[in-house]
């Protein structure tokens, strides 16, 4: 026999709102759903071996056998929020595995029986019968657990067919009603008993006190009576001797004062434990309650409440007072001497509560969504069996006055202060919480840094969410037994070291202003199992990487990683994952980057040494610099000082070693004869007193053309060298074509030193003559180099020598 529970599982199939979507379950069962797809009668395709069938919501007005004949396997249905008027249960007569089956909310009138053996869950309410439906039939179904009705009126017989049933809950739902007979519900066998009265009629008390005569669990839902207090039928003396109700729910109850005080009198004295009341308004007028009923009434609530009863929690939610003139102080004493272990006032616009005058059995009170302010339970000692006290979205301002509130609550344990407006300044205020109290939530309220001097020293959990702390203050407070603290949503910059929270195993802060955690945090906090950082605005440098690597290291205590850690900065990382994120050791490493600059620095020095040495850098450094020096004493020279006027028509650079050939052809040939041509030789023309250097480079400048003569003694003379040099510099400054180059002898490109580049180069680009052996040629040798030199030379350049 399956369980209740089993069929309920069933029922959660209907969430699903694909369109004629069929999935097979693990047991190999096929659900079929075709709710809300404006059908207005049974498909034909549903398939064959379908066990789960939603055809809610939709347009359909009739049932026929043949639509369902073919279901054999059906075991759930539900054809709730239709236009079904007429119901024939013979249209099931096929599916005989049947266990679920829902047709509330729809238009039915009549119903023609069948006994269904094996249904457990049958829903008929919110329909628009007069009379219950139920008929001989029912009685036949031993596995009904479930039974949903609705009716416009109840007798006494209406239940006699099912009065032998072991129901779990009966719901019923009643609209328009006319008629209820007194006792009728007490014929029902059921745990659980749950009545929809309607909403805009008076309603019927007899339901209430035959209700709580039939079930251990009622709930009954709209409860309001508008006639006079005169008018309220009391309940029967007899009355208490017959309750089972022990868990009582009273939902959008709109009652007199004085009725609610006369229902209260009758529960506090009856077997209920568990008394809920939600959306309670109650009124006057107070005439009335002063004439009728509200002495009388009270004074016997002042009696009952000194008096041991039955009942362990009272809840009272959503409570609106249309009463223009209310003694408050009298209610709050009502409440606050109650005889019971929990309390809880939520939503009631409530300014104060007093402390009850006796030790009080109170373990648990809550007081949220009040008006409550820091005068609450001030110099109260009354309360010493209080273990949980909530006071969220209150109006609580100091947490000063908050911790002494607690301090003679010898048994707190549990204590809600969040979304209050608590601040604390640590003016020198010293704080008193009670020494039970373990866990202490303060989120949502206006905390500072200074909260950890006014802390609870025994706390366990601690929660700080959502306040205004930027710091952790080291040494201020040592909690040597918080092990859960939450600081998400606040303005800290960094992780929170552990020095005065030894035994800390869980810590959150997420949503803060973290853009660098430490990495030190696992070492000062050894006991942690747990950090929740994510949703910070993480700035992906290197410093972050070694927060990267401690989550590798910490074996999985990063609550929410990888996806709730991601960059924020710099712009061109944002939303990507810290997992994602790498940059080089090198980049990382101040250390290692300086060493290896410096090894670079030093390759990239050793490559320009070498390279300076091999091209002979620094000679033509300090040719450059004498060059520089002698224009230098040039432009310096007196206004009588010939300067550079040229007298020579060509400078000749050679070997000594070429010497003989030089004297004896060169100038022998040029300098004698017709057109001859004013040569400058360095032993015959340089001036006595100057260096050879400044020679050279003055006997280039007084030359129209420079003559070298190439030779393998040529390439090994340092100062052919540097007359090259000087030349070739003087061509490219004046941009002219002042070079003549004679080949006198063949020189291998092996014995030209690499300092020798330049002659290299003009060699590959320029034309130069060479010197002929065979005497024959020599005539025209003599003729080219005359034509060179005297290249548009003006004749009055030699006469003014």
């Amino acid at each position: 026999m399956r369980s209740l529970t089993t069929i309920y599982v069933f029922t959660y199939a209907f969430t699903f709102t694909l369109w004629n979507n069929i999935q097979p379950t693990v047991e190999d069962e096929f659900i079929a759903n075709y709710s809300s797809s404006l059908l207005t009668n049974v498909p034909k395709t549903i398939p064959v071996r379908t066990q789960v069938l939603d055809l809610s919501h939709n347009r359909i007005s009739g049932l026929s056998i043949s639509e369902f004949i073919y279901l054999f396997g059906l075991q759930v249905l539900n054809l709730s929020h239709n236009l079904i008027t007429v119901l024939d249960f013979s249209v099931f007569i096929f599916n005989e595995n049947l266990e679920y089956l829902d047709l509330s909310h729809n238009n039915i009138l009549k119903v023609c029986c069948l006994t269904l053996a094996n249904l457990r869950h049958l829903d008929l309410s919110f329909n628009k019968f007069t009379a219950l439906p139920i008929s001989q039939e029912f009685g036949n179904m031993f596995h009904l657990e479930y039974l949903g009705l609705s009716a416009a009126m109840i007798r006494r017989s209406d239940f006699r067919y099912i009065k032998h049933l072991q129901l779990h809950t009966v719901f019923l739902t009643l609209g328009n009603f006319s008629l209820y007979e007194p006792q009728s519900l007490t014929v029902l066998n059921t745990r659980n008993l749950h009545i929809v009265f309607a909403a805009d009629q008076n309603f019927i008390f007899s339901l209430l006190y035959d209700g709580m005569s039939t079930s251990e669990n009622l709930k009954i839902v709209n409860l309001r009576y508008t006639l006079s207090y005169k008018d309220f039928p009391s309940p029967p003396l007899m009355l208490l001797e017959k309750i089972k109700t022990t868990a009582l729910m009273l939902d959008s109850v709109d009652l007199q004062w004085a009725i609610i005080l006369q229902i209260f009198v009758l529960i506090w004295y009856s077997p209920v434990e568990h008394l809920t009341v939600r959306n309670l308004t109650f009124w006057g007028p107070l005439e009335e309650l002063t004439e009728y009923a509200f002495l009388p009434l009270l004074s016997s609530v002042e009696q009952l409440i000194s008096l041991d009863g039955s009942m362990k929690a009272l809840t009272l939610e959503h409570v609106r007072n249309k009463v223009y003139y209310f003694n408050q102080e009298i209610l709050y004493r009502q409440f606050s001497e109650m005889n019971i272990a929990s309390l809880t006032i939520y939503d009631a616009y409530m300014p104060h509560m007093l402390c009850p005058n006796r030790t009080s059995s109170f373990q648990y009170l809550n007081f949220s969504h009040n008006a409550l302010t820091d005068e609450l339970f001030q110099n109260c000692g009354t309360l010493m069996d209080l273990k949980s006290l909530i006071l969220q979205k209150n109006k609580f301002e100091s947490l000063h006055k908050v911790s002494f509130m607690t301090s003679r609550m010898k048994s707190l344990k549990y204590l809600d202060m969040s979304n209050n407006l608590l601040h604390h300044d640590g003016a020198d205020v010293q704080c008193q919480w009670a020494e039970s109290l373990t866990e202490l939530d303060l989120s949502s309220n206006q905390l500072a840094d200074a909260v950890f001097e006014c802390l609870p020293v025994n706390v366990k959990k601690l929660g700080l969410r959502n306040n205004q702390i930027s710091n952790v203050p080291r040494g201020v407070a040592e909690l040597k037994s918080l092990e859960e603290l939450n600081l998400a949503s606040n303005r800290l910059a960094d992780l929170p070291g552990c020095s005065g929270f030894p035994s800390l195993q869980l810590l959150n802060i997420e949503m803060n202003l973290i853009l660098t955690p430490s990495t030190d945090f696992f070492q000062s906090c050894p006991r942690v199992r747990e950090l929740q950082a994510g949703h910070n605005p993480f700035k992906c440098s290197c410093e972050l990487q070694a927060f990267i690597r401690l989550e590798r290291q910490a074996g999985g205590k990063l609550f929410g990683w990888p996806a709730a850690y991601v960059c924020e900065y710099p712009e061109g990382l944002r939303g990507t994952e810290l997992k994602d994120f790498h940059l080089s050791q090198l980049a990382c490493n101040t250390t290692l980057l300086l060493v290896t600059a410096l090894l670079l620095t030093l390759v990239l020095v050793a490559a320009v040494a070498f390279l300076c040495i091999y091209l002979d850098v620094p000679w033509y450094v300090r040719m450059t610099w004498q060059w520089t020096q002698t224009k230098r004493r040039a432009w310096h020279n007196p206004p009588g000082d010939p300067g550079t006027v040229l007298r020579f028509h060509a400078f000749i650079s050679y070997s000594e070693r070429d010497s003989l050939w030089v004297k004896n052809e060169l100038i022998a040939n040029l300098e004698k004869g017709e057109g001859c041509v004013q040569l400058c030789q360095h032993e015959r023309d340089f001036i006595p007193g100057k260096s050879i250097v400044e020679n050279i480079i003055n006997c280039i400048e007084k030359s129209y053309k420079s003559i070298f003569v190439l030779s393998p003694n040529f390439v090994q003379s340092e100062w052919c060298h540097y007359e090259l040099y000087f030349a070739h510099h003087k061509l490219f400054s004046e941009n002219s074509n002042s070079l003549i180059l004679i080949l006198l002898e063949p020189i291998p490109p092996y014995l030209i030193p690499a300092r020798y580049h330049k002659l290299k180069a003009l060699m590959a680009k320029r034309t130069y003559l060479e010197w002929p052996k065979e005497r024959s040629k020599r005539a025209l040798f003599w003729a080219n180099l005359r034509a060179a030199i005297s290249i548009n030379l003006p004749i009055s350049s030699e006469g003014n020598e």
